[in-house]
């Protein structure tokens, strides 16, 4: 998923989203439930993985322009 689509999905609290996925209209077996959560999981990480790595870009690129302005 892009950037911008992440940026466009509203933001669930995880504890909000498990609970939406237990609780959800279709039961899930143990398998596809765990399945499930791994996504989720993994998902939430690389999302706040490339946000850190766009922060540290960010920062670089501040330093640089301070750098040449001096």
């Amino acid at each position: 998923m892009t950037q911008q689509a992440e940026a466009s999905r509203p933001h669930i609290p995880l504890q909000d989203r498990l609970a939406q996925l237990l609780n959800g209209p279709a039961a899930l077996d143990k398998r596809a439930l765990l399945g499930t959560l791994y996504a989720e999981v993994n998902r939430r990480e690389a999302v706040a993985y490339a946000a850190g790595w766009n922060d540290a870009l960010a920062t670089t690129r501040r330093g640089a322009r301070r750098d040449d302005d001096a």
